[in-house]
């Protein structure tokens, strides 16, 4: 039995979007996991499982990952049409204020709610990114994005990962590359194992500047005024220490880990990120 229930929104532009929900506390605003670019709600499952009940965790998948439907038009694969859809979701669920934890995109996202409705935003987790993303982790991320590939068995599929992002987390088992496989993977109707979104999401991430034509800073410094956790893995090619060092100095208030023995980005169950969140749901207690 799952220690979660499926909810549905709908998009503008009419997709069924999907999230998890797990249930906790009504007098606590919700935690809300916004995951990375290909990335679904399973990311979130321990994490959610260890503050569900005391918190109650609503964990999205952004349109085309997961059991959120596919887009017609895959230009609206893109952080703004993202951010519209998360509108959606508070207006629909009625949501009010969350503590948004947000990897990768999802940190990006997390920026864009404050920014945009800073009300609805009661403390921040940003998972190894800020305002400048490294060139080298955006190009690294663009060689492997919206490969179709497929793998006869769970242990086939644990060993790509295991090939394409050992550096990530050089310290990871078999058994952890298994449990990464099945978070970002699913079996397909034909029985082969295959990444658990649209292909076509690679379609604009090709063809956009990184982050680069952006200027996310003001949307960092919007986050000021409420508790915050800024985490970094210590192998991140996507956060520099330079980046992250200045994110700290911009926010002197937030709590800046370095997640240790681990690139882009923390699973969120290292001990250092375990505690960091804890931290930072106190304050917001």
């Amino acid at each position: 039995m799952n220690d979660f229930t499926d909810g549905y929104w709908t998009s503008r532009d009419g997709l069924q979007l999907h999230y998890r929900d797990y249930p906790g506390r009504k007098d606590r605003p919700p935690v809300l996991c916004l995951p990375g670019l290909t990335r679904n709600a399973r990311d979130f499952e321990e994490l959610a499982k260890r503050l569900a009940g005391e918190w109650r965790v609503i964990c999205v998948e952004l349109r085309g990952r997961g059991d959120s439907a596919y887009a017609k038009d895959s230009a609206t694969y893109n952080p703004m049409q993202y951010l519209e859809d998360l509108g959606e979701l508070f207006d629909q669920t009625g949501l009010k204020q969350v503590v948004a934890i947000g990897t990768s995109l999802g940190g990006l996202l997390t920026m864009l709610l404050a920014a945009t409705t800073p009300e609805r935003l009661v403390g921040a987790v940003l998972n190894d990114i800020g305002p400048e993303v490294n060139p080298e982790g955006i190009e690294r991320i663009r060689s492997y994005v919206g490969q179709a590939r497929n793998f006869p068995t769970w242990m086939h599929a644990a060993r790509a990962l295991a090939e394409s992002q050992g550096p990530t987390f050089p310290q990871a088992s078999v058994i952890d590359w298994l449990a990464m496989a099945k978070r970002c993977m699913v079996v397909g109707s034909n029985g082969r194992i295959h990444f658990d979104y649209d292909m076509k999401i690679a379609e604009p991430f090709a063809q956009a500047d990184g982050a680069s034509n952006v200027d996310m800073w003001p949307a960092f410094q919007a986050l000021a005024g409420r508790p915050v956790a800024l985490l970094r893995g210590q192998l991140s090619d996507v956060l520099t220490a330079a980046t992250f060092k200045k994110m700290a100095k911009l926010l002197p208030d937030a709590e800046t880990v370095t997640v240790g023995k681990v690139g882009h980005a923390p699973t969120l169950s290292e001990p250092a990120a375990v505690a960091a969140i804890d931290n930072l749901l106190a304050r917001v207690k």
